[in-house]
């Protein structure tokens, strides 16, 4: 892949996880207008039909294998039945930050499965990228975990993160040899069925009350369906596809600072100077854990080397 090619798969997502650091904040807004996993069901049937309208303009579709069923099945349990519903119900006991700190764990997990079954290299960059993130996260935070205790929802928030990078390494598998919008698409037209069934044994009257809620919030409701999630994990699960599982993921570390300017701007809450010092660390894991920093020492290197050798 190209250095200009690579840099728009980084910029994309770099959107994206803003763009997800936003729906954090929308969803935290959303369980609490309306029944969470109803909510979630609709939001990712939503999400399913925009990845479907993609891969029909693009003409993208065509019939899959049995292994690719069994791949896009599997990270459609994973990333779409567990993992959103155990964030719908996360977040209804913990507040969003908390549940950012948790769910920024995904690109170490993530790394960690690539390389036991994906065979991608863990380089001395790439730990060292992994590090400065993850300490990004700690100072985000506020620079202590000493105010945290494991408590029900979080423990949900810690399965639904772990269950996420668990998705990452099957969508890698399907979209070795199936198109990620095609992928995508599946995952949460099929995935929202399952949601929807599990939602009318958790919530009977779910229905019923999602028509009570302010106008607005429906606004919000659409927006978190079709941009956050539709056009967000389509974007994400194509450079899944081409730049890997484990360097995709690391742009997750990026959400909660995201998510706690989007909750400055709409939630009045402030920014403190601890949270600004994780941005930074946040930007340089990225830069060390995707290979970046290593492509242009070795650009460098040969560089050198060719001039040396005129």
């Amino acid at each position: 892949m190209n250095q200009k090619r690579l840099l728009l798969n980084y910029g994309l997502l770099f959107l994206v996880t803003a763009i997800w650091g936003l729906n954090m904040v929308l969803i935290k807004v959303l369980v609490e207008e309306l029944p969470p996993q109803t909510m979630t069901a609709f939001r990712i049937m939503m999400a399913g039909f925009t990845a479907l309208i993609i891969i029909i303009f693009a003409k993208s579709f065509r019939r899959l294998s049995k292994r690719e069923w069994v791949y896009t099945l599997l990270g459609m349990l994973f990333s779409v039945v567990l993992h959103h519903s155990l964030i719908a119900v996360g977040l209804t006991m913990i507040d969003a930050s908390t549940a950012s700190l948790i769910l920024s764990l995904v690109p170490l997990t993530t790394a960690i499965l690539a390389v036991l079954f994906l065979g991608e290299q863990l380089t001395k960059f790439r730990i060292i990228g992994f590090i400065l993130a993850l300490s990004g996260v700690f100072f985000i935070q506020g620079g202590s975990f000493s105010d945290i205790q494991l408590s029900k929802g979080e423990l949900i928030l810690f399965i639904a993160m772990f269950v996420q990078a668990i998705s990452f390494i099957f969508v890698k598998k399907a979209t070795a040899t199936l198109d990620s919008k095609q992928v995508t698409a599946i995952m949460y037209l099929l995935g929202s069925i399952g949601l929807l069934i599990i939602s009318f044994m958790a919530e009977p009257k779910g229905i019923n009350e999602m028509t009570s809620a302010p106008l607005f919030i429906y606004f919000l409701f659409i927006v978190s369906g079709v941009v956050a999630t539709g056009l967000g994990y389509v974007v994400f699960n194509a450079a899944i596809q081409q730049i890997g599982a484990g360097k995709t993921a690391i742009f997750n570390n990026f959400v909660p600072f995201f998510g706690l300017v989007f909750s400055a701007l709409f939630l009045n809450e402030t920014i403190t100077a601890s949270q600004t010092v994780g941005f930074m660390f946040i930007v340089a894991g990225v830069l060390f854990g995707t290979g970046y920093i290593e492509k242009l020492r070795v650009t460098k290197h040969k560089r050198i080397k060719s001039q040396k050798s005129v």
